[in-house]
């Protein structure tokens, strides 16, 4: 099933009736405002900052910035405005920008006035490599250390969710989504593996809806043609794989990071889990990752 790519996601943003508001947690960071400016003159977005609005306003000076129709709140707690502004409407999306990640996790997981729902919060990536031209997600690369099996279940629901929302228009197939491991053999020595096979079995049983699940399956599996035939190991997700599902967060966060330093590619990351979507990715990341990450969500608010 084909996911589109960052630049079909750019042209159906530009096609949006309407900007959408999304507030940021921490403004007063060189690439949120490049990125918020880019996306207002696109017509994507009405933008709300939050944090030191003094701190805002002259970096935007320095870097020639007009923030005429932003929406600046001066706040100690950018964190904490930001999700406020979600949870009385007035945003409807939030960008975590110039803030520590605990800072932002804090805010968005408080009991009460958080963004909290009955799923597992993790973070989704899509990554697109321009030499194969082929896109996939991988998760969880940012927030659960050590997923459990039924937290595992919750992300794979995610990835299936993000998966149908990015597939081509014309594509009636399911997702196909590997649970990787380092190894394709179930072992109990990794249990990990254990678990794969056991969300594999729940697949076939109905239990996640519209897609197709294998697993163990290592990396080269999922993503290489070749690797299937060179094992001998055949499979609909072998070499064709939408979404990965990774069995913890040491092993997805390395993975990711090390193909957007050195490959030839293209990235994005939002939060799922969560009662909207979070445009979620490292305060080392350019302006280009930060409109990609919030192509992504917009696709996914707008259906």
């Amino acid at each position: 099933m084909p996911l589109i790519g960052f630049n079909h996601l750019y042209q159906f943003a530009d096609g949006l009736r309407s900007a959408l508001s999304v507030v940021v947690a921490g403004g007063a960071d060189p690439t949120v405002l490049e990125a918020m400016s880019l996306a207002q003159r696109r017509g994507w977005v009405e933008p709300i900052l939050t944090g030191n609005v003094h701190d805002t306003q002259r970096l935007a000076d320095d870097l020639n910035i007009d923030l005429s129709g932003f929406c600046l709140i001066e706040s100690d707690e950018p964190a904490v405005a930001a999700v406020a502004a979600v949870k009385t409407g007035r945003a409807q999306m939030l960008m975590k920008g110039q803030i520590a990640t605990r800072l932002l996790m804090k805010a968005v997981l408080a009991r009460d006035t958080g963004l909290r729902t009955d799923k597992s919060i993790c973070q989704v990536v899509m990554m697109e490599i321009l030499r194969d031209k082929r896109c996939f997600l991988l998760s969880d690369t940012g927030i659960t250390i050590q997923p459990s099996l039924e937290q595992k279940a919750d992300i794979l629901r995610s990835l299936i969710e993000v998966a149908t929302s990015l597939r081509e228009p014309s594509s009636l197939e399911c997702p196909r989504i590997a649970v990787v491991s380092a190894t394709e053999s179930a072992t109990e020595a990794m249990p990990d593996t254990i678990d794969a096979v056991e969300l594999t079995r729940r697949a076939v049983a109905g239990e996640f809806a519209h897609c197709v699940v294998q697993g163990p399956l290592s990396f080269d599996l999922a993503y290489a043609v070749d690797a299937g035939e060179k094992k001998k190991i055949d499979g609909s997700v072998v070499g064709s794989a939408d979404a990965m599902l990774f069995p913890d967060l040491l092993s997805a966060n390395l993975t990711v990071k090390a193909i957007m330093y050195t490959a030839n590619c293209c990235f994005g990351g939002i939060l799922c889990g969560t009662s909207c979507p979070v445009v979620f990715m490292s305060r080392a990341d350019t302006t280009s990752t930060r409109l990609n990450s919030l192509a992504m969500s917009l696709r996914l608010l707008v259906r």
